[in-house]
């Protein structure tokens, strides 16, 4: 089923996280409103900005832990979570 783009399974399974967050993101913007605020950064941001704080963030997270070799993949996933859930309260 995946063979016309050579995905694995957890590759399609992460684009379908990314699918479904925005989804979700963009329903709860119409149905809630936010009014931006501002963090430790200074900077104003919505639900929507710490996400994409929040991805790029991890994206960055995942490439270190590959570079430095601090373990198995999977464990950056634990650091990714405690990053973003950093982000969403305090920025």
């Amino acid at each position: 089923m995946l063979d016309w783009m050579a995905w694995t399974w957890p590759t399609a399974t992460f684009f379908i996280v990314i699918a479904t967050l925005l989804v979700t993101f963009t329903v709860l913007a119409i149905k809630f409103p936010e009014t931006p605020r501002k963090g430790v950064l200074r900077i104003e941001t919505t639900r929507g900005d710490r996400l994409f704080i929040t991805l790029l963030g991890s994206a960055f997270l995942n490439l270190a832990w590959l570079g430095l070799g601090l373990g198995p993949q999977p464990y950056a996933l634990i650091v990714c979570l405690v990053f973003a859930a950093a982000v969403f309260r305090w920025v």
